[in-house]
């Protein structure tokens, strides 16, 4: 948690999650301490919160160990008719998420990563009912929420801010996961922004698969604000077009947004800007960077004056 050099008692908050694939990452990035310091020095709390992922899931050090046990539980369970893969992560995620992602993965590792993107979510929506309980603490206003991320980051921001308070909630009994009896359960928030950085939508979409909902049924005009950095280079993970999938949703609702188009320099040429690709925290538009195309987006749209 970083915090302004000030007595301020009426600071907005940004709370960041990093990427990684869901399947590592880590919360300390240079760049998200950066930014973490960027936005603290111009008057806001700006915390960075970790959440589980595949490794830490299997309880082992490397994806190869989680990848051959969770291969090893299906052929078990498909030789003998068990279910060892749900009972493996009964209480990470309902049964009907483990279900369907059984049903659908590919490989052993996308079905790894359809679990941690409930847990991830899940996690995150804990950090923010914890924030918001502390809020008092930290001086912080809790009327003035951002979340942001980038990559697997981003992704869970999009399913964090715009599902229910009840989803990836209340989906799983107490009795099944007890570690949620220490996440506030009855705290709620209400965001005023997001920030994604070469992300998708992808875990509302699984959400709304698992549940048989209807397209987009999470998305209304009550929805947060929404910045987006995306970059146009090849990118077979959050291809731009997510960004632009984003963006029809938030325009057929009325809802505020921007997307800027990112640039870096080239290789060979440093004076020539190139499309942007994954990840490339460097990117800029219309000459500006990360830091300050997003600090004034925010400041501008929740009429920001800080210390």
């Amino acid at each position: 948690m970083y915090s302004p050099d000030n007595s301020a008692t009426n600071r907005p908050i940004f709370m960041f999650i990093h990427g990684g694939g869901f399947t590592g990452g880590i919360k300390h990035k240079p760049e998200i301490i950066e930014m973490a310091n960027y936005y603290a020095s111009r008057g806001w709390v700006f915390v960075y919160i970790d959440y589980r992922t595949t490794e830490e899931l299997c309880n082992a050090k490397v994806s190869t160990a989680c990848k051959n046990k969770l291969k090893q539980m299906l052929q078990n369970d498909a030789q003998n008719g068990t279910n060892e893969v749900v009972t493996f992560y009964k209480g990470v995620a309902p049964v009907a998420w483990i279900e369907y992602a059984i049903l659908k993965a590919k490989t052993p590792k996308e079905l790894q990563q359809s679990i941690a993107m409930y847990a991830a979510t899940r996690d995150a929506k804990a950090a923010l009912r914890w924030i918001v309980t502390n809020s008092s603490t930290y001086n912080i206003n809790a009327d003035f929420i951002t979340v942001g991320g980038g990559s697997a980051g981003a992704i869970t921001t999009i399913a964090l801010g715009i599902s229910n308070l009840e989803d990836f909630k209340d989906e799983i009994a107490i009795t099944d996961d007890p570690t949620l009896t220490a996440t506030n359960l009855n705290q709620t928030y209400n965001l005023r922004s997001m920030v994604h950085f070469w992300g998708s939508n992808y875990i509302l979409d699984l959400f709304e698969d698992v549940y048989d909902l209807e397209q987009y049924d999470r998305y209304d005009a009550n929805d947060p604000e929404l910045f987006m950095g995306h970059g146009e280079a090849y990118d077979p993970v959050t291809p731009y077009e997510e960004a632009l999938k984003l963006q029809e949703i938030y325009n057929s609702l009325g809802l505020y947004n921007e997307l800027k188009t990112l640039l870096v320099p080239s290789e060979s040429d440093p004076t020539i800007l190139v499309p942007a690709g994954h990840g490339e925290w460097d990117g800029e538009a219309d000459g500006r960077g990360l830091f300050e195309m997003t600090f004034d987006f925010l400041a501008d749209r929740q009429q920001l004056i800080l210390k």
